[in-house]
């Protein structure tokens, strides 16, 4: 037996008892006559003391010759602590040790395993073992497999089944870049790796499954970022028999229960917005609604004088910031500078001070007067006290910019609180969004996304103007989830097809099975994925997901741990029939 107890578990009222542990040397203290080490396994730190008068001096010499994250085996005695630790649960006792063994011994780590390392990302990454023994990483791990469970639990009990679908399919050009695999009994053929298993959990409710889930793996060759890796984890769910309001409902229940049995915290508003009312008064299709902000559009009150800037602009639009007239103009001056960056790419911003006696001072007092700039503030609904920021310019790009600007703004006034939770449903997208490289349509979510009956018209005479049975669920600003009421008609899959360009060779080719499997019952359906590493990292207050994966990649999309991707043989290559060209 390596261990009758774990190192976080003992207290006072385990005094006296005998007692085996095992686990990492953390750290020693050697007072000369005393040394004690802290022993920590993944439920907590046990200190050790060995002691010249109560310890042989056989056992006081090996202990001394213990390093960082030796592995070991104690027997000893639960004493009481002459100098408590209320720092940690195990704070009241320590281990007086009669018997020790190494178990294994350890090179010195190449960074302290402590939370506060003085390891950087990359060599953490190098030795991600030792970066998960650190509870900073550790605490990450055991959080995600909580909220796991949790979804695992409340999806099976609602009669969802688990299936598991196939990693190796057939690629096709829709969406983002497919992982292939080579496939040696077939030479020149290659498999895709999944980037979702939308066509499968379609194919299961032809089937009859019902309700279906699967937590499962994805892949997609596409750019890193802080909340994007090349392989993700979805809740991949899908429902028979269904209207968008029963996949909502069921959806808002999960989200409700996580906040809940995760966080304790109660959410009583789950509100619901269409994709043109998030553009427009929020600029984005995954608006955060922890604060204000609302954009105002102004053009009415602002093109109707001689300046000539918000004249020629397709939308003049703004926000009013909370307290802002307590700005410097150095601070104001900043906010200029930063909508003028490339990234965001406005030419210039106008502000107008709402000052507490009702008056108004703007950057362009010049051509607007105090009833001018009165109406902007009703239509932003800004009060006394705040500051009105105005951008102008192209339609689409302007709400962009105001909406970085949003952001940008909340992050500094901390309006953004990590242990606030504000879920909304975004609804009524777009069926289709125009390409301007390939200068045609393309699905904004799937080709199998079904159109809101009342447009299927439009689809001949307005195909941009089709809404979508799609849904996205938003929660503080980051889309954790997505999906929609599917196409269950063949005659309308082939419509959809059509429309984004396919023929009908293309279609077969690409989608035939599933087109057939229509032609054999196949019930009204609907579900949604919703991306597992972004919603835990969300939960824990978070927005970057690299720590919530026990072996992510890094920004180049290598694991420099085990140095993949990496070449493959001569050997290798003949036997998928590849070659390399230099």
């Amino acid at each position: 037996m390596y261990r009758t107890h774990n190192c976080g578990e003992l207290r006072l009222n385990d005094l006296n008892q005998d007692v085996t542990l095992s686990g990492w040397v953390q750290k020693s203290r050697n007072k000369g006559f005393l040394l004690w080490i802290d022993l920590r396994d993944r439920y907590g730190v046990s200190q050790l003391i060995f002691d010249e008068k109560r310890s042989s001096k056989e056992l006081f010499e090996k202990a001394k010759k213990l390093g960082r994250e030796f592995v070991i085996q104690v027997e000893g005695k639960i004493i009481e602590r002459s100098s408590k630790n209320p720092n940690i649960p195990t704070g009241d006792i320590e281990i007086l040790v009669s018997n020790l063994k190494i178990l294994n011994s350890s090179k010195t780590p190449p960074f302290t395993i402590e939370n506060n390392t003085d390891g950087g990302e990359e060599l953490r990454m190098k030795y991600r073992y030792l970066d998960i023994r650190r509870d900073t990483i550790k605490k990450k791990l055991l959080f995600r497999h909580k909220v796991n469970s949790e979804i695992r639990n409340y999806l099976s009990k609602l009669d969802f089944v688990d299936v598991e679908t196939p990693y190796l399919i057939k690629s096709t050009p829709e969406g983002a870049r497919d992982f292939v695999v080579p496939s040696r009994m077939n030479p020149g053929e290659f498999y895709a790796l999944p980037q979702s298993p939308q066509t499968f959990k379609q194919l299961l409710m032809v089937g009859g499954l019902d309700k279906y889930f699967q937590i499962v793996k994805c892949f997609r060759d596409e750019d890193l970022r802080s909340d994007r890796q090349p392989e993700f984890t979805q809740i991949d769910c899908e429902m028979s028999f269904v209207t968008q309001e029963d996949v909502l409902n069921t959806f808002e229940g999960l989200t409700k229960h996580l906040l809940k049995s995760i966080k304790n915290i109660e959410v009583d508003k789950f509100p619901r917005i269409t994709y043109d009312d998030a553009i427009s008064k929020y600029g984005s299709d995954k608006p955060d609604i922890r604060f204000g902000m609302e954009f105002g559009e102004l053009n009415k009150v602002t093109q109707h004088k001689e300046f000539s800037v918000f004249n020629s602009a397709e939308l003049v639009v703004g926000i009013s910031v909370p307290n802002g007239n307590d700005f410097t103009r150095k601070e104001i001056d900043k906010y200029v500078d930063w909508v003028k960056r490339p990234q965001i790419g406005a030419s210039g911003m106008i502000y107008v001070r709402c000052n507490q006696d009702g008056t108004f001072k703007s950057s362009v007092d010049k051509f607007y007067d105090q009833k001018d700039l009165s109406d902007w503030a009703d239509l932003v609904k800004a009060n006394k006290g705040d500051i009105i920021f105005i951008l102008s310019g192209n339609t689409n790009v302007v709400r962009s910019q105001l909406s970085a600007l949003r952001l940008e703004i909340a992050e500094n006034l901390n309006l953004r609180n990590s242990e606030e939770f504000a879920p909304l449903w975004v609804t009524d997208f777009p069926l289709l969004e125009w390409d301007e490289e390939s200068q045609k349509y393309h699905a904004m979510h799937h080709p199998f996304t079904s159109p809101k009956n009342e447009d299927i018209d439009m689809l001949e005479t307005n195909p941009g103007r089709v809404r979508a049975n799609a849904y996205d669920l938003v929660l503080n600003g980051n889309e954790i989830g997505g999906g929609s009421i599917r196409i269950h008609d063949k005659n309308i899959q082939s419509l959809m097809f059509k429309y984004l360009g396919f023929s009908n060779e293309e279609a077969k080719e690409q989608f035939g099975f599933l087109m057939d499997a229509f032609e054999y019952g196949a019930p009204p359906h609907g579900g949604i994925a919703l991306g597992l590493d972004r919603l835990v990292a969300i939960l824990d207050g978070n927005e970057s997901i690299k720590d919530y994966i026990a072996f992510p990649k890094n920004n180049s999309g290598k694991d420099v741990m085990i140095d993949a991707p990496s070449f493959l043989s001569k050997e290798q290559l003949k036997e998928l029939s590849l070659s390399l060209k230099k």
